[in-house]
């Protein structure tokens, strides 16, 4: 293997460090060349770069026009820039460097040390920052993303039909995504840069108060979270399972086959759910498993990962609703909110009080990142499929080998390929060869001083190992979602295949995305390797009810399956209670 992958960049000098945290939630695998060359280098990054100067953070000056070091891509691996992320730190005076790598790594021995630069400190930013902060605590609304996401979704529904379109016309609207990209980028930095202000103050209320669960339960139960919608609609599909003996025995036949026989069948249940699932297709398709990475398969190119899931939500009781679970959730969130003002109102501390007002209307934008990563994601969602059917038709050419090898392309290769494709055929198929090799390959969590170490040097993932944890044992990693759960452990590598997954079981994960969604619905709780305090998995679970842990190291190697464990979402803990016999 070559010491470095083609799209790898030069990392930066200005910003030299990097790291996967939260990163590696994004993009858990090695990105393909297409993916990173279109979707991120011609269109994310750049929004990123806008939308954080839309924050007064940034000046457009400090970055490289052509690749803003807002990320980077080592080894085919995301990357965030650490350098960059601690300028939040430097130069918002409401927030420390300290606090800002303790939300990101805990006490991560491998985080170098802030070492100021002459460029980081500027304080003629410091009142661009401070009115930003002002409209973020008084944003009830945002009408902006909702004419967002009647765009993207309009793009959707007069997708053409692709296979009818040259392939001309295809590179042509695969690039009429990408002003969509940036722009609906910039709108998710400034919804996700935000989105950690009120967790913040509730946390200094909670300390000033002596419950320190409190920044957790004030950001359940906020409802209309987007990441969570496909829940409530697979919730439907399943008691339409569940209530219909025509639809309980298709699937009881298994899932080999299901989707050809629930279109074939005549039975009006089978037609009725067919219809309904096509429509909860369109509108949710785009999500899936790697959705960020646009070679991967979705719900609309892979219907199989639906009914799968569906296979799971059709055996729990009507009881586990997510709605109910949902209405309960804000109903003590409610009761919360009442609970602390009446003992901000006894400390007589006012500035606090109000401080703890402009933060209710601060975690809005919880509900306002999600909706801006839906956004993106339908976006990229259109230019996967209209690769997807560049692949197809150039494979039934016999032009080149596999439809996926197209994904293998770099930008700005596109008019060549499409002008001679044959042509691509052996290098297309070497690359893909190569860029398998880097999923065998441990990428480090953190680059420091802009020093990659050359492929060779990465461990493989199969070299590392795990001692399974033993009875009594307690792992700890960081609090998500309050509640303490004890059940059997099953864990689950890929949503796409949950079948040990019974309702009640703790689901432990490598990452979750929105792909993984459901799945939360037959979980009792939730332990993840990786994650942050907006990560998916924490969103999901605080608006089910579910006790959540993540940022577990190694959860799904040391964890065995089928153990009992108990789940302290309030601490951070997990603790094996009893090894499977």
């Amino acid at each position: 293997m070559r010491d470095r992958w083609i799209t790898d960049y030069e990392p930066s000098r200005r910003w030299p460090h990097y790291t996967r945290a939260n990163a590696g939630e994004v993009m858990p695998s090695p990105v393909t060349p297409l993916c990173q060359k279109f979707t991120w280098d011609e269109g994310i990054i750049h929004g990123a770069a806008q939308g954080s100067c839309r924050t007064g953070l940034y000046e457009p000056h400090e970055y490289d026009p052509v690749l803003p070091e807002v990320f980077g891509f080592f080894g085919g691996y995301f990357y965030n820039n650490l350098a960059n992320i601690r300028m939040q730190g430097v130069r918002n005076p409401i927030v420390t460097v300290e606090q800002l790598d303790t939300a990101f790594f805990g006490d991560h021995p491998d985080v170098p040390p802030y070492e100021e630069h002459p460029d980081d400190a500027k304080p003629h930013l410091t009142d661009g920052i401070m009115a930003h902060i002002g409209w973020i605590m008084s944003r009830t609304q945002w009408p902006e993303l909702m004419a967002d996401c009647d765009h993207v979704n309009q793009v959707r529904r007069e997708r053409p039909d692709l296979t009818a379109l040259s392939d001309a016309q295809l590179l042509e609207r695969a690039r009429s995504t990408l002003p969509d990209l940036v722009w609906g980028f910039d709108q998710h930095y400034m919804s996700s840069s935000s989105s950690g202000i009120a967790p913040g103050i509730f946390g200094v209320v909670g300390e000033a108060i002596g419950d320190t669960t409190i920044p957790m339960r004030l950001v359940a139960g906020l409802g209309d979270v987007d990441s969570a919608a496909p829940s409530l609609s697979l919730w439907e599909l399943g008691r339409a399972i569940r209530g219909s003996t025509t639809l309980t025995a298709l699937f009881d036949a298994g899932l080999d086959g299901l989707e050809q026989r629930l279109r074939s069948s005549h039975d009006a249940p089978a037609q009725d759910f067919v219809a309904d699932f096509d429509a909860f297709l369109v509108e949710f398709g785009s999500r899936g498993p790697n959705e960020w990475e646009i070679s991967a398969e979705t719900w609309e190119t892979k219907p199989a990962l639906v009914l799968a899931m569906l296979d799971r939500i059709r055996l729990q009781d009507d009881d586990e609703s997510p709605h109910r679970r949902a209405q309960a959730r804000t109903a003590e969130r409610e009761a919360l909110t009442a609970e602390v003002r009446a003992k901000l109102s006894e400390i007589g501390n006012e500035e606090l009080t109000g401080q703890f007002e402009a933060a209710l209307v601060a975690a809005n934008f919880m509900v306002y990142r999600e909706r801006t990563k839906t956004n993106i994601i339908k976006t990229v969602h259109e230019g996967r499929m209209v690769f997807r059917e560049l692949g197809r038709r150039h494979t039934a050419a016999g032009n080149i080998g596999d439809p996926f090898h197209v994904f293998m392309l770099l930008s700005a290769e596109l008019d060549d390929f499409v002008a001679d494709p044959a042509s691509f055929a052996d290098t297309l198929a070497e690359r893909d060869a190569q860029w398998r090799q880097l999923a065998d390959l441990e990428p480090p969590f953190i680059i420091a001083d802009a020093q990659v170490p050359p492929l060779s040097e990465w461990p493989r993932k199969d070299q590392t190992t795990a001692t399974a944890a033993g009875e009594g044992d307690v792992l700890t990693g960081l609090a998500g979602s309050p509640g303490v759960y004890t059940g059997r452990a099953r864990v689950i590598t890929d949503p796409g295949d949950p079948g040990a997954l019974d309702p009640g079981d703790v689901m432990v994960a490598p990452s979750t995305d929105p792909g993984w969604t459901p799945l939360f619905m037959t979980a009792g709780a939730a332990v993840v390797n990786v994650g942050g305090q907006i990560s998916h998995a924490i969103i999901v679970s605080r608006e089910l009810g579910l006790p959540c842990v993540v940022s577990v190291e190694g959860a799904t190697k040391i964890i065995p399956d089928g153990a009992v464990v108990e789940v302290d979402g309030n601490n951070g803990r997990v603790t094996v209670v009893e090894l499977p016999q």
